[in-house]
């Protein structure tokens, strides 16, 4: 395997690392009945589900959006 086929996976990982421990944050914050909760017009987005899939999706914007909204909920 050459090297540039080793930067997707050095990319891709922690990425997904990084997802996994927003959805186990979030779920832990959840079940504690402190849950992370960001509104954005009629947009709301407070579950550890929906959490997850953003960042997995879109994880450049939901992923500073998280750590900004759990450094709010304290």
């Amino acid at each position: 395997m050459s090297g540039t086929a080793l930067v997707p996976i050095a990319v891709l990982v922690p990425i997904l690392a990084t997802d996994a421990w927003v959805y186990s944050d979030a779920r832990a914050r959840h079940e504690r009945g402190s849950p992370v909760v960001v509104s954005i017009g009629r947009f709301e987005i407070d579950s550890p589900a929906a959490w997850f899939v953003g960042c997995l999706i879109l994880w450049i914007v939901f992923f500073p959006l998280y750590l900004a909204a759990r450094g709010q909920a304290g």
